[in-house]
């Protein structure tokens, strides 16, 4: 009847607005802040929040997971876990670096071994990270990570990448974050940019050779920001919001947070001359942050060499940024449709 096909039109119409206004909310959340299970390009990844060794239920959700998403589905878990004669897997050694080796050769052989560590393809995140923990803790996990030596993700790889830097205290480093779109979804990236001499250069990992690894060669901000613009391009991926964090201590036991979102960028919106003086204003501010000796400080001279960080309780002062203190530029995007993610050249290592 047409009073019944009106109504229904009206009830689909609310329910597509409701699904409309929640998938908009869930976009503009912080999702990686390790708070929750994650989506990467509209595909789901999970977090492993019972420590290592994996206890059973992780252990199952993630094989079954990975029958959902890889493209040979069931018949890929089948094979790996009913194989009695897997290759054995070498495990990286953590780079003995010498403190006379230059620090462009440093991050270099730091790069090397967090690529040895290899993507995690796996769908599920093996160290869970939240964001909020002072930097002591998230030291104590990247112990934990050279220790397992596990595939990582790219927020696994930026905090390991602050623990194997700490005793550079020439170099300054601060975490980068790209969101970008392709294919009505929308995907995240992090990496760590660091700066030596004055150059600008990042450490990471990622599926993309050209997303990873980027030499401290640069001599702007801008310019290394430019570069990675290039490489999602020729991924055919368009970006759209860069979040630039302030410089992290050289203290492995400090009780401070990360600043991860100092500076709020939206590329459409800036147009390209303003996205690159907003780029040149947040390096000017890391410099005069650090030139007035507020900015991270290094280790001390006399502090003992621990093997550990000291044990932390749950009245270590937490630092939380003020809103205030962020720069904001755009309004928040409704999200888009979304499409099956390419999953060519998809492996797993287990």
């Amino acid at each position: 009847m047409p009073g019944g096909r009106t109504g229904g039109s009206g009830a689909a119409a609310t329910k597509r607005s409701e699904a409309s206004e929640v998938a908009t909310q869930r976009e503009e959340e912080p999702e990686d802040d390790g708070d929750e299970d994650l989506r990467d390009g509209g595909v789901p990844f999970f977090v492993n929040r019972g420590g290592l060794p994996i206890d059973e239920p992780t252990w199952e959700r993630m094989w079954r997971h990975v029958a959902k998403i890889h493209p040979e589905g069931e018949m890929v878990a089948q094979r790996i876990r009913g194989a009695t004669d897997l290759p054995k897997i070498p495990i990286p050694s953590v780079p003995a670096l010498q403190p006379s080796t230059p620090i462009p050769e440093r991050l270099e052989a730091i790069q090397r071994y967090i690529k040895e560590l290899q993507y995690n393809h796996t769908g599920t995140q093996f160290f869970e990270i939240k964001k909020s923990r002072p930097l002591t803790g998230l030291m104590d996990l990247a112990k934990e990570m050279t220790k397992e030596a596990l595939p990582i993700k790219c927020l696994e790889a930026v905090i390991l990448g602050i623990y194997l830097t700490n005793n550079m205290p020439t170099l300054e480093r601060f975490p980068i974050s790209f969101k970008t779109h392709f294919s009505g979804n929308y995907f995240r990236h992090i990496v760590l940019g660091v700066n030596f001499g004055g150059r600008y250069g990042a450490l990471g990992i990622s599926r993309r050779e050209e997303l990873m690894y980027k030499a401290p060669t640069f001599r702007t901000l801008s310019e290394l920001i430019f570069n990675y613009e290039e490489a999602y391009h020729r991924c055919w991926h368009v970006l759209k919001k860069v979040k630039l964090g302030h410089c992290v201590s050289h203290d492995p036991h400090s009780v401070e947070q990360i600043e991860w979102k100092h500076s709020i960028l939206d590329v459409e919106k800036l147009g390209r001359e303003d996205f690159r003086k907003e780029l040149e204003r947040h390096a000017r501010d890391m410099r005069l942050k650090i030139g007035k000796g507020t900015g991270p400080p290094s280790p001390t001279k006399d502090r003992k060499k621990d093997v550990s960080s000291p044990q932390r309780v749950q009245s270590s002062p937490h630092r939380r940024n003020s809103r205030g203190e962020r720069r904001l530029s755009g309004e928040k995007k409704p999200a888009e449709s979304k499409a099956m993610p390419d999953l060519n050249g998809y492996q797993i290592r287990v």
